[in-house]
């Protein structure tokens, strides 16, 4: 029989991707989990492996295609019954009628409730003509309709939260006023215009380049163009400020060279940063409001009472952001293996969005190339993010003499609405003397 392999739900608030490349071709055979396609997506590029084994006998997408969730990727024959069932795609709609008076008898004129929402309602984008509802001026009057909030998915109620917008507020383009992403996208950068006057300069047409000289034209990726978005709406919604100190590392070095080999054992690579990990997860727990996200609409502070954290790695495709999650019930040999095959991910393309949501703060470690210091943007709906820089040997006055010691110039940059500068230079200092002491971290 034939059976259709379709694009599964990969993440929340990813609904489209584009297809980087085919993998198999008709009259391939395959196997469960065999990669068929790799996809890119706004937050990582990764294989979509298939979930049945048969030969494939259509492909339905090509190199360069951009498909959505529940699209048809290829068609392969098996040997196994058909046993899905189509739905029917009738709206459901829960009637809730007056109780019947004393009598028992029911009157003919009493009025019903008819309560839509998006759980109870199945949207047609293909044929909008079939929801009938779209407000309640089209309703006999002997009904009542309570229109819900409105009508989006889950992984779109999500997005919104996370850019800080009401759902409410936004006017969906699909079938019955459906919100996608890109509603909710187009809303965001509406209101961020909005706040400059209705322009920016990021708006303005550029000039001709080519009467100065040749010039080349390039696509941006998805994950280029979702993270000038990102930093664009955190830049211009997030009033940040950057606290800079040093850390002297020089037992730490001694530390880490030590059980370099240990953590090697275990698959890891024993790293400033996967160091860093481990204390930052520490200072979190002493600085909640560092772990804590802001609801402005709502003038309410979210305490998050798990500590997952982001480790920014350089990829020939852009900036990816893998976060390690419960870093609290993690060793740092755990966390060393676990960032050296997320980081492997990433720049192998395998890495899935899953593996990059969910942090709850970012180090973005740039000591391995260089630079002095530097001030890392907030990444929404975080309140702080710690920048590394490289480490030098430098004369420090120690026990009335200079000693060379091995500094660490670190800076944090934090959302100085709902973290004081105290508390900033608090916070650092604290993950300094720990970098300098980590027993300290015990006490």
């Amino acid at each position: 029989m034939i059976k259709e392999i379709k694009l599964p739900e990969v993440s929340d608030n990813v609904e489209t991707g584009d297809v980087i490349k085919v993998l198999v071709k008709v009259g391939d055979k395959i196997s469960v989990d065999q990669p068929i396609i790799e996809l890119e997506t706004e937050k990582a590029s990764f294989e979509v492996p298939s979930p049945e084994s048969g030969t494939v006998k259509e492909i339905n997408v090509k190199q360069g295609d951009i498909i959505k969730i529940g699209a048809v990727i290829l068609k392969i024959e098996t040997n196994g019954a058909d046993k899905s069932q189509k739905a029917e795609n009738k709206p459901k709609i829960e009637k809730i009628t007056d109780s019947e008076d004393e009598s028992g008898s029911g009157k003919d004129d009493r009025k019903s409730t008819v309560v839509l929402t998006s759980e109870n309602v199945e949207f047609k984008k293909k044929e909008p003509e079939d929801i009938k509802i779209k407000d309640k001026s089209e309703v006999p009057d002997n009904i009542n309709v309570e229109l819900s909030s409105s009508p989006a998915s889950p992984s779109v109620r999500r997005l919104a939260r996370e850019l800080g917008v009401e759902i409410n507020n936004i006017t969906g383009t699909g079938a019955a006023g459906r919100i996608s992403d890109e509603d909710v996208k187009r809303f965001v950068k509406e209101k961020i215009n909005s706040s400059h006057g209705g322009s920016s300069i990021s708006q303005k047409s550029l000039p001709d380049f080519n009467k100065w000289g040749e010039t080349e034209i390039q696509q941006m990726t998805k994950v280029r163009a979702i993270t000038a978005e990102t930093m664009n709406y955190a830049w211009s919604s997030i009033p940040m400020v950057t606290q800079f100190d040093k850390a002297d590392i020089t037992q730490l070095e001694v530390f880490r060279k030590k059980n370099i080999k240990k953590v090697e054992s275990a698959g890891g690579n024993l790293t400033i940063t996967s160091i860093l990990v481990k204390v930052c997860d520490e200072a979190l727990r002493k600085f909640p409001q560092f772990n804590s996200s802001i609801d402005l609409q709502k003038k309410e502070i979210v305490f998050k009472k798990y500590f997952n954290v982001g480790v920014a790695v350089d990829t020939d495709r852009g900036l990816l952001v893998p976060v390690i999650k419960n870093t609290d019930s993690k060793s740092i040999t755990e966390i060393s293996a676990e960032l050296n095959e997320l980081a492997e991910k990433a720049r192998n393309k395998k890495i899935t969005p899953d593996e990059m949501d969910g942090g709850n703060f970012t180090i973005s470690n740039l000591g391995g190339i260089g630079g002095t210091g530097f001030t890392p943007i907030v990444y929404s709906p975080q309140v702080a993010i710690l920048g590394v820089s490289r480490g030098s040997i430098e004369p420090v006055y120690v026990n009335e003499e200079f000693q060379a010691r091995m500094m660490l110039p670190l800076t944090l940059t934090y959302d100085h609405r709902i973290i004081d500068g105290a508390d900033a230079a608090r916070f650092l200092r604290w993950i300094c003397e720990a970098l300098e002491n980590p027993m300290s971290m015990l006490l």
